[in-house]
């Protein structure tokens, strides 16, 4: 029997120290290694200095060009048994090719976050409004919808975005599968206890436009205030891309300190007392709640920094949207002991009951393999995205192919 192959299209090269994205793609990668797959990952990407080293792991890895018949080629050649595009704008430019040339293949979406509700948020944050339903059914919504309904089943890593999707926009459920951040093995390592910890921690990608506007709202509305109720606190702030403007912020007088790309954020998340999480925007699942939870440390975080992340659980720490609450409960967190030691023991129980890999690994093979089985049946079910399928393909066929030839 030849061997199982999955080619992964990347929307980047993944970078696991820089990005939740670039854990999360590592995640599912070696969910189908240890499934047996032979992968190849593909990208038109240029490789950056912080990407994975892919072939390290068995992965073999291709580069290859938007708008180019090359591309067919290569689907060819390579032939498939399953395709997963990393988030929608990748499907929108390489779907049709794989359903041209691999028919048979089962096309996977991994949304990394849903980012029609990211972008409907941001907008609704630019215009100082409430965000409600004309801003969530926007274009992005109508693109992303789309490629959903397109493939055969779409990765979401967030139980809201689940239900929004099958609430607001009528996905069937049969099209989603819920598979979150993915740990290996029970947290309940031997962290540093209070009395031997110091200082705020916040952590993100500054190409991350939430990143970025939240790190704006600590500096602006929080820190200020903090700082004052908290005299001998210090906030680091730690992310990859660190624009000139975000350096700019960098204040040691003001004990605000932005200190760029962090190699190991394990070293540096153990040592903080609390990690500060005030998103005024955003979706997914927050990279560095996880990264906290890991380390011991409690979260101080409004309702988007936590959403979709403990369930029925207790959050790891203190959620509340009102800026000044917030700086009044974080200022609690981080001078009661109790307090923080019973939600460092929330945020074990939470990985431990939500993002075990154990838990997923087994029913995620086994859905893929009930799903290649029975293709067939499953698109006949979903007979919408065939719809789609046939219009896109005419509409973004002979466009790329426009594109193709004028590039000559």
């Amino acid at each position: 029997m030849s061997k199982k192959k999955l080619l992964i299209i990347g929307f980047v090269w993944p970078e696991p120290k820089s990005s939740a994205a670039g854990s999360r793609m590592l995640q599912i990668i070696d969910l189908f290694l240890k499934a047996a797959y032979k992968i190849t990952f593909a990208t038109a990407c240029a490789k950056t200095e912080n990407a994975f080293n892919l072939k390290s792991i068995g992965v073999e890895v291709a580069q290859i060009k938007l708008n180019s018949s090359s591309f067919d080629i290569f689907l060819k050649e390579l032939q498939p048994n399953i395709v997963m595009f990393d988030r929608f704008m990748i499907e929108e430019q390489f779907g049709w090719r794989v359903t041209e040339q691999c028919p048979n293949a089962l096309k996977l979406l991994d949304t990394e976050d849903f980012h029609a509700l990211r972008k409907g948020r941001q907008k609704a944050f630019k215009d100082k409004a409430q965000f409600n339903n004309s801003y969530l059914y926007n274009d992005f919504a109508k693109r992303e919808i789309a490629s959903i309904l397109r493939c055969d089943l779409t990765l979401m890593i967030s139980e809201f975005e689940m239900e929004l999707l099958q609430n607001k926009f009528n996905i069937q459920k049969s099209q989603l599968y819920y598979l979150p951040f993915l740990i290996d093995e029970p947290s309940a390592k031997t962290t540093p206890e209070f009395k031997d910890r110091k200082h705020f921690i916040t952590i993100g990608n500054f190409f991350h436009e939430p990143n970025w506007q939240s790190v704006l709202l600590l500096k602006q509305q929080i820190w200020p205030k903090l700082s004052k109720a908290l005299p001998e606190a210090e906030l680091h702030v730690y992310g990859a891309y660190v624009s000139q403007k975000a350096t700019q912020l960098h204040n040691p007088k003001e004990r605000f300190f932005v200190n760029g790309f962090a190699k190991d954020v394990n070293t540096f998340m153990e040592q903080a007392k609390v990690c500060l999480a005030y998103l005024p925007f955003g979706a997914g699942l927050k990279g560095k709640l996880l990264d906290a939870m890991q380390n011991g440390t409690p979260c101080a975080m409004n309702a988007i920094a936590q959403e979709g992340m403990f369930g029925n659980l207790k959050p790891n720490g203190i959620v509340e949207n009102d800026v000044n609450k917030f700086i009044e409960k974080t200022v609690d967190l981080y001078t009661n002991e109790s307090l923080w030691e019973t939600s460092v023991e929330n945020g074990f129980s939470v990985l431990n009951q939500r993002f075990l890999k154990s838990n997923f690994e087994a029913d995620f093979i086994s859905k893929l393999h009930h799903l290649k089985t029975n293709l067939v049946e499953h698109r006949q079910q979903h007979f919408i995205g065939q719809v789609l399928q046939h219009h896109t393909m005419q509409s973004s066929k002979y466009m790329s192919k426009w594109i193709e030839e004028k590039n000559k």
